[in-house]
């Protein structure tokens, strides 16, 4: 994911101790971890694991691990390998200088990543060689089958939107903006990627004949803003490409979220759309309404793959492509399902399973009882599943976990996968399905933090079932401190999640983590709400166009029964908190919370609806959540109710303590949004901090920033509720 998981530069080994109450180094920081409770510092010394790959004969594993340096306030991501069942684990890197994307070549050789150029090593780390050179231009790679072509993405200026400065204005800083996405979540839109193809010779250099599949289309491939090289495919023979896009600029890519699946052939150079017939024309759309309502989403249109269509990879022997595929142009959050295109004929056929499918492979030859395997949320749990040609879906795991990736293990019986939790950090994992859930094997083969997490006390967690106010029942994860005595009663932290339609699962957050709430003695309240995943579609789409109703009901329905059932939540104090749409919640509960709660914190929250609607970047989000403009007359319900509940009209009602925290270089919720809410807070007189990053966009990235994070959000917290 390019912009938004980068390599910082430079940090040693942890150490293999740690003792509590005992000051040690980390990097070149010290932290003192106090009665085996988590500190900031201890969070951001957990390595981070990123890129999983094994080797063709499945006998090794491959991955990248990011280590941080907060006095530094770098990073350092470095490449270690280990045996397919975690022994003779090792790190490979041994440069100051970062190392990331770890891929084999062939059974021997490992390619990577260094300073923008592709390099090649041995597997026991030897022999390293730079074989592209591109002037450092390299931002991701694939290397084809038959390993004799390599995709490379790069970047282009771009200015069909930001126009470029005249030539003898070399200094000049202003930005001419003739269209809309001038803006993606954290930057201005000055350059997009393309795939090009470049050859390989026989000793492993790759040439200087780069062709750019997309030579003269005006179009970003991968997508902005999450997107990598998950959105390119190499056919089995190594003469397709498959490959996603949006083909659309300005203001017909602000509104929309159609991106197709196009197959480009190598030898001809041209390509084929395989979403849409080749006469396929988009109807007309009214840019300042939701796209739910018009001629794109009717249902005889439905067929042409309106929305979102992504991560294509090929069936083993070739004669199918498998992509993720939601059917409403629009609906980010769409039911995302599993098209299966047939390369002979064309036919589309979908797997519609009850939840999203969050990630994806095809299954081995010779697993006669599944094509594919792939990842889904359900019930706050993101676990793993089988679909065969019939679409029957069974069901391979079923722990209270989030698997977060997918993959063969290459040695015809095997899952590579990786997997956290609320208590545990990603770690890497072995699973061999079997006819039942019972008798699947699951094999830990990475221990990543261990030497860490053994030294740290964690919270209990529980599940728990809560009645809601329309007469169904949300899940809530409840979380008890880690220094938890029987008969004692302590502070209690709403969590609301954002999204708005993100799953609150089985997460390992490095900033909002549940683990590190209890550390500092607080109770976690986290519920499932209308509007999030693993419910139901129905569930998941109640939350559009009301945000102020059902959902913010789910909220006072968890924390109420907290405080009325369970003995150990004391009800004089308690804090609601959160980020993005749970930003938009608490600036929403401030104003009718009717004294329930002590103190407030709101992480780039929407404060001011009818503002964002005009300034978020993505205008697909709001026109569907909010139904239309602001500004028409008369309005449909939805949008009535949405800018008459917004929450910077109910600041009058406003009576309790608030800390706003917002990044300036986040396009998504302008940091307009919490300065309002903070000014606000103060000239009614009511205690309030703001806390303002300008140089973190909707997350906190930097070491530094993100100690400053916790250490601001705890103190505040403890100020009002200890």
């Amino acid at each position: 994911m390019k912009k938004l998981f980068f390599a910082l530069a430079v940090m040693t080994m942890l150490p293999n101790i740690i003792n509590a109450g005992e000051e040690v180094k980390i990097g070149k920081s010290n932290i003192k971890l106090d009665s085996r409770m988590m500190t900031p510092e201890a969070l951001w010394a957990m390595g981070r694991i990123g890129t999983v790959e094994a080797s063709p004969n499945g006998k090794q594993v491959v991955y990248q691990v990011g280590y941080y340096s907060v006095k530094a306030n770098k990073s350092r991501q470095v490449i270690c390998i280990m045996d397919a069942d975690g022994k003779n684990n090792r790190q490979l890197s041994t440069s100051s200088k970062s190392e990331t994307d770890p891929s084999w070549f062939d059974e021997n050789t490992i390619a990577y990543l260094s300073g923008g150029e592709i390099w090649i090593m041995k597997a026991d780390g030897s022999d390293r060689k730079q074989i592209s050179k591109t002037d450092g231009q390299v931002e991701g790679y694939k290397f084809s089958p038959d390993r004799k072509k390599v995709i490379i993405l790069k970047s282009l200026p771009f200015h069909e939107v930001i126009q470029k400065n005249p030539d003898d204005l070399p200094k000049a800083t202003g930005r001419r903006v003739t269209d809309l996405m001038y803006r993606h979540w954290d930057h201005y839109v000055e350059s997009i990627q393309h795939p090009f193809v470049y050859s390989v010779t026989d000793d492993f250099a790759i040439g200087n004949d780069g062709i750019d599949i997309l030579n003269g289309e005006p179009y970003e491939c991968p997508m902005e803003p999450f997107g990598g090289i998950e959105q390119l495919a190499w056919s089995p023979d190594s003469k397709s490409i498959a490959y996603t896009c949006r083909k659309k600029i300005g203001l017909e890519y602000s509104i929309s979220t159609d991106s197709d699946i196009y197959l480009y052939n190598i030898g001809t150079r041209t390509t084929t759309n395989l979403c849409k017939p080749a006469d396929y024309v988009a109807p007309k759309n009214d840019p300042t309404r939701t796209l739910k309502i018009q001629a794109v989403n009717a249902p005889e249109n439905l067929k042409n793959n309106v929305g979102y269509d992504q991560n294509p990879q090929f069936s083993p022997d070739g004669k199918y492509v498998a992509w993720q595929s939601m059917e409403r142009d629009g609906y980010e959050a769409d039911l995302n399902r599993l098209c299966i295109y047939e390369m002979a004929t064309g036919i589309k056929r979908y797997i519609n399973w009850k939840s999203d499918v969050e990630a994806f492979c095809w299954a081995p030859e010779k697993d006669k009882q599944a094509q594919l395997y792939f990842l889904s949320v359900w019930h706050g749990c993101n676990n793993m599943y089988s679909v065969n040609w019939k679409g029957e879906v069974k069901q391979l795991t079923e722990t209270w976990d989030d698997w977060t990736s997918i993959q063969l293990a290459n040695d015809g019986k095997r899952i590579l996968a990786t997997r956290q939790s609320l208590s545990a950090p990603t770690d890497i994992y072995m699973v061999t399905p079997d006819k039942t859930i019972e008798k699947t094997n699951i094999q830990q083969i990475s221990f990543e933090n261990k030497h860490i997490l053994d030294q740290l006390t964690f919270g209990k967690v529980q599940q728990r079932w809560v009645k809601t106010t329309d007469g169904k029942e949300e899940l809530v994860w409840i979380v008890l401190p880690a220094n938890y005595e029987e008969g004692k009663k302590y502070p209690t932290l709403l969590f609301c999640e954002g999204g708005p339609q993100s799953p609150v699962s089985q997460f390992w957050s490095y900033r909002w983590n549940f683990q590190i709430m209890a550390a500092n003695g607080y109770v976690v309240v986290a519920p499932n709400r209308h509007g999030l995943p693993g419910f139901g579609q129905e569930w998941k789409e109640e939350i559009s166009g009301d945000w102020s109703g059902q959902c913010m009901d789910d909220y006072l329905a968890a924390i109420d029964d907290a405080a009325q059932n369970l003995p150990f939540v004391d009800k004089d104090r308690l804090g609601a908190v959160g980020a993005s749409f749970g930003g938009f919640s608490v600036y929403y509960l401030a104003g009718h919370h009717n004294k329930r709660f002590k103190a407030f914190i709101s992480h780039d929250g929407a404060f001011n609806l009818a503002a964002m609607y005009l300034e978020t970047e993505e205008n697909w989000f709001s026109n569907w959540e909010y139904d239309e403009a602001y500004w028409h007359r008369p309005q449909m319900p939805n949008a009535k109710k949405t800018y008459h509940d917004s929450p910077h009209k109910y600041v009058e009602n406003w009576d309790t303590p608030i800390l706003c925290i917002h990044g300036e270089k986040d396009y998504r919720i302008n940091y307009t949004q919490g300065m309002s809410a903070f000014n606000a807070a103060r000239m009614k007189g009511i205690p309030a901090e703001l806390l303002i990053f300008p140089d973190e966009n909707h997350w906190v990235l930097k070491p530094q920033n993100g100690v400053l994070w916790q250490r601001t959000f705890f103190n505040w917290l403890d100020r009002w509720l200890k």
